[in-house]
């Protein structure tokens, strides 16, 4: 089968959050199992920027291609580059000056009409290239109009009406919600602006596009996937979601293995593996010595996040005082909202012996703290997959989770009787129960025969990209099954 994975953003050419990791890493998987894979994605400025940062070469394949259904004389170009750790996956990269000229990859001039222009052109480009595919796969709601366009504008295309469509929901939250006068730019037909179509609440909802028109569905956990169809996560999508129950399915994400292993990861301090764990504290040791913290014996509670209310921080809010009260040291990494900087900015302020707090985004900083880190607090109110546990996981750190979407897929309560699990847990999103799992994985943490367990378990947890990439082997089967 060939795939072509559709995605406005692809590590290492341009990458805003977890959604460029999954479609940088996961072709080089799928090529593993015997699948031909091409990425489309827009030509944004990063692209440059970063070329000779990551050493791939760009050459132009096709240019002024015109998109008859849009409203718009605007018309693009065609780039080709090579996925890096790849064996033959293309990077086609749709160029056009007006709709991609932006500093940073979710700007522009009209962010309907940029994912409009930018769905057409793929499915354009597709037809002009000699490729032909049995699978387009997209990517959240700023693709999520091609399965759409392959079912009204393009129903009768010779070549494109044979290509099944898979979308990925990475984050619900995010639908892509405008007014309905874009039907008109888009040139679908007015039977789409229905309850039945793509008509949400007097707008028009691109998601919901996709999910009803898409042959398959799949989220980024099989929890979330449940998760959804539910009015608490359903982000009022519940009810389309539970109409496409049958076509829906949830793989968790992996992470590539090769990139990030603590034994070859050249960002880190001191390399090290399960036989040479000791050596995480000396990690442990450098990374105070950087942030200015006391270099001393006890637990650093690390955190890398969006400081927002869907990442725990309004139950984390009621509790710091109490966790300040712990003979801890806690790394933060990350920027949100004014209020939650400024609350841990005053911690900072009034434990500078206890608190590294550093409002920024920094990639390498990252590494080092999951590294050097003890424990890794993800409390998010949801989570679809959830990144953080997983690299956290990798490098022997050990998770503080509620247990919602991916991170109730990945990380496992520990069992001291038994030896068993990777970290800890809770349900009820309340912060009592949030302080109880600080405070018991702040126990285990003295008892060293539990702590080298736990610390075994996580490392030897599977969440490579393998066992995913078989997965959406058997979606794409799914998605191809429907058409023939």
């Amino acid at each position: 089968m060939r795939i072509a994975m559709v995605s406005y953003e692809v590590y290492p050419f341009a990458k805003v959050g977890g959604l460029a990791d999954v479609v940088g890493a996961l072709p080089k998987y799928l090529e593993k199992q015997g699948m031909a894979v091409d990425i489309f994605m827009p030509y944004h400025k990063k692209v440059d920027e970063n070329s000779s940062k990551f050493g791939y070469t760009i050459e132009k394949v096709s240019e002024g291609i015109s998109i008859p259904h849009l409203l718009t004389e605007e018309k693009f170009d065609i780039y080709r580059t090579r996925l890096p750790g790849s064996k033959n996956v293309n990077v086609f990269l749709i160029a056009n000056g007006y709709y991609f000229s932006a500093d940073e990859v979710y700007q522009g001039p009209d962010l309907a009409e940029q994912a409009i222009f930018f769905s057409a052109a793929v499915l354009e480009a597709i037809k002009k290239l000699d490729f032909h595919y049995d699978i387009i796969h997209v990517n959240d709601w700023q693709t999520s109009l091609i399965p759409v366009y392959l079912k009204s504008i393009y129903k009768n295309d010779e070549k494109l009406s044979k290509i099944a469509s898979v979308l990925t929901i990475h984050n619900l939250g995010y639908q892509g919600i405008f007014e309905p006068s874009y039907m008109k730019f888009a040139g679908l037909p007015d039977y789409l602006f229905s309850i039945d179509g793509i008509e949400f609440y007097g707008n028009i909802n691109f998601l919901k596009g996709g999910i009803l028109f898409a042959d398959v569905i799949n989220t980024v956990s099989p929890t979330y996937a449940r998760e959804i169809q539910t009015k608490e996560y359903g982000e009022k999508l519940d009810g389309v979601l539970r109409v496409r129950s049958a076509d829906l399915y949830g793989i968790l994400n992996g992470i590539d293995y090769e990139e990030y292993n603590p034994e070859t990861d050249k960002r880190i301090y001191v390399n090290y593996n399960l036989d040479t764990i000791e050596k995480k504290k000396e990690n442990k040791k450098l990374l105070q010595r950087e942030l200015g913290l006391p270099e001393r014996d006890v637990p650093m509670i690390g955190m890398i996040n969006r400081l927002v209310d869907q990442k725990g921080l309004d139950i984390m809010a009621e509790i710091m005082d109490y966790v300040s009260l712990f003979d801890i040291q806690f790394v933060l990494l990350g920027t949100g909202e004014e209020k939650y900087e400024n609350m841990f900015k005053k911690l900072g302020e009034r434990y500078p012996e206890k608190y590294s707090i550093n409002l920024k985004f920094d990639v390498v900083l990252a590494q080092k703290i999951y590294a050097s880190a003890d424990m890794f607090l993800m409390p998010s109110r949801y989570e679809p997959c959830g990144l953080g546990q997983m690299y956290s996981l990798r490098y022997g750190t050990i998770p503080i989770v509620r247990y919602t979407g991916g991170l109730a897929d990945t990380v496992k309560e520990y069992n001291p009787e038994t030896k068993e699990g990777n970290g800890f847990g809770f349900e009820n999103y309340d912060s009592a129960y949030l302080l109880k799992a600080v405070a018991k994985a702040l126990y285990y943490y003295n008892e060293k025969e539990h702590w080298t367990a736990l610390i075994k378990n996580a490392m030897t947890t599977d969440l490579s990209w393998d066992n995913s990439a078989k997965e959406y082997v058997k979606l794409y089967q799914r998605a191809k099954s429907k058409i023939q």
